[in-house]
């Protein structure tokens, strides 16, 4: 017990020091944990770690993908929901059954359903080490929501598909598996759908954080494992629990839980990460020594994954070529949607309604479709963006869990896994590697930073514009209901009319009352800017990305005030 966790605090230190150094000397961390992780294992007096695969998947996985789940923006997934839903399920499906069949031409031996169990296992790819390139070189903010989103559905595919193919393994019919299979998909998502729902309501009646930061960890195993005791998707439940747990959270949690959300749960998804790509560069060596032991041609089960390497990277390459050119046809509609719908909003402001809550639902749904058509007509990915998707298709956790849940009783098993682990080793290392160089050579680039700070500029322009109305308000008083007094809200006018985040300490005279009311005020105003927030992301104007540096921004402030509230 002690040796483990001497090698966990280890382990920990290492993925920290390598963290660290990869953005210094310019590789991916992934790739460079997959390199320590080798190193590491053939250090003379290192242990044999050996992880039930059931336990992988239940223990890791869960926040792995709740944690990437909960940061996904659902305005950029929803917008990208038919090109991550090709690459997640359709590239998937495709990839597993085409590699399956060539593992099947070359080891007939081991049966169709086996060849497609392996198929299904190499067939995921994990976004982390592209994102993690993309993000440090400045990828437009779509390529890396369509990579991200990808990356939380396919292993819930691959997973379904693997469990189909065992299951054809053991006699089932094809109804039987096609059963299985939408049974696993609908049952998974409601599941997930009612846990999402159930962790948000609850977490928004509870005023305290350490028990809200409580319950946010549980709930990916809350969805997980009630799915898979049911013989569904737990992967998908818990997708989709984080999905609506991040779209409630802006509304229903406190400033307090976003920002402990956000820190804990990068870290989890960190260590987590950098934990699984270390164990997978690590456990290589044993697998060597199985495959020995087992009178095995290593080379053989090697030379088998570099062809099941080419082979998903080809059928990759030929896949996204169709998915671009949607892309581009979706570009141009939106350029001629965007002259239509502009019209309509010109009619609108026209119109007699004789019912303003009408109007303005009319409104809002046209400054919605309005800014949808704007985002695909700006925002499109031509040939140089499909090439990076083509290209980041590295494999990595959950390849490396399902191989090693492969029944043991599978011809071959150690070979077959060693096929597994090499695809995962020579994509992650191979295109994770080139990808930079990639990017570099094709000169693809997100939006600028001035282009950045402009936006947010004006989304904090309109947000003061809203503090400006709650001062100016016939209405405004204090919670007791008497007014405020005149220098307050002079004070707190200036605070306010200063950019958000770069308020400075005012004054108050030392007087104890004065300066609970100042506080109260700016808490209305904070409030009054989270609703204009709220609207300006329901409506989807602005960047997934401007819209979360305000949310910062705000939750900071909110917290500040909250606290010094609570102290006086």
């Amino acid at each position: 017990m002690g040796d483990a966790a001497l090698l966990v605090v280890a382990a920990v230190l290492v993925i920290v020091l390598v963290s660290s150094l990869a953005p210094r000397i310019g590789v991916a961390s992934p790739v460079l944990m997959v390199l320590v992780g080798v190193g590491c294992s053939y250090i003379p007096g290192m242990p044999v770690i050996e992880i039930e695969p059931e336990w992988f998947l239940m223990i890791v996985l869960p926040p792995l993908l709740y944690s990437a789940a909960v940061a996904m923006p659902t305005m950029d997934f929803r917008r990208d929901f038919r090109t991550i839903g090709a690459l997640s399920v359709g590239l998937v499906v495709v990839s597993a059954l085409v590699s399956g069949l060539v593992i099947y031409w070359i080891l007939p031996d081991i049966g169709l359903p086996t060849a497609l169990a392996l198929g299904a296992v190499i067939s995921p790819p994990d976004a982390v080490a592209a994102t993690s390139v993309g993000k440090r070189l400045g990828l437009p903010n779509r390529l890396v929501t369509i990579l991200e989103g990808e990356g939380l559905v396919n292993d819930a595919t691959a997973l379904v598909l693997l469990r189909t193919a065992l299951g054809a393994t053991a006699g089932i019919s094809v109804l039987g598996v096609a059963g299985d299979f939408l049974y696993a998909v609908a049952v998974g998502i409601a599941i997930g759908a009612v846990m999402g729902l159930a962790s948000v309501w609850l977490r928004a009646k509870v005023d305290q954080p350490v028990l809200t930061t409580s319950i946010s960890f549980v709930v990916p195993f809350a969805s997980y494992i009630p799915a898979e005791e049911l013989h569904a998707s737990g992967v998908l439940a818990v997708v989709v629990a984080g999905l609506i747990t991040g779209a409630k959270g802006a509304k229903r949690f406190t400033p307090h839980d976003r920002m402990t959300d956000r820190t804990n749960w990068r870290t989890i998804q960190h260590l987590l990460e950098s934990g699984v790509f270390l164990l997978m560069g690590y456990q290589l060596h044993v697998l060597l020594d199985d495959v020995i032991d087992a009178d095995l041609d290593v080379w053989h089960a090697i030379g088998l994954g570099l062809l099941a390497t080419v082979v998903l990277i080809v059928v990759r390459v030929v896949f996204v070529v169709p998915v671009i050119a949607s892309l581009k046809r979706s570009q141009r509609k939106g350029r001629e949607r965007v002259h239509h719908l502009e019209d309509a909003m010109q009619r609108l402001e026209e119109r007699d309604f004789g019912d303003d809550r009408r109007k303005g639902n009319a409104e809002r749904f046209l400054r919605r479709r309005h800014a949808d058509a704007t985002f695909y007509a700006n925002e499109g990915l031509g040939w140089r963006g499909g090439a990076v998707i083509a290209w980041s298709g590295m494999r990595g956790a959950v390849t490396l869990a399902a191989a090693q849940s492969l029944p043991h009783d599978v011809p071959n098993r150690s070979a077959l896994m060693l096929v597994a682990f090499t695809v995962a080793i020579i994509t992650l290392v191979g295109q994770g590697a080139t990808l930079p160089w990639l990017i570099g050579a094709l000169g693809v680039r997100g939006t600028s930073r001035e282009e950045e700070a402009r936006e947010l500029g004006i989304l904090l322009q309109e947000l003061r514009e809203s503090a400006s109305d709650v001062l100016d308000s016939a209405t405004l008083h204090q919670h007791d209901g008497t007014p405020f007094d005149p220098e307050v809200i002079a004070t707190v006018r200036a605070i306010a009319l200063a950019q958000i985040g770069d308020e400075e300490e005012r004054d108050w005279e030392a007087a104890p009352r004065r300066f609970r009311e100042g506080l109260e005020l700016q808490r209305l105003i904070v409030d009054a800017e989270q609703a204009a927030l709220l609207d300006a992301r329901a409506s989807g104007t602005y960047r997934s990305s401007t819209i979360n540096r305000a949310q910062h921004l705000l939750d900071i402030n909110a917290a500040r005030f909250d606290g010094q509230l609570g102290a006086h």
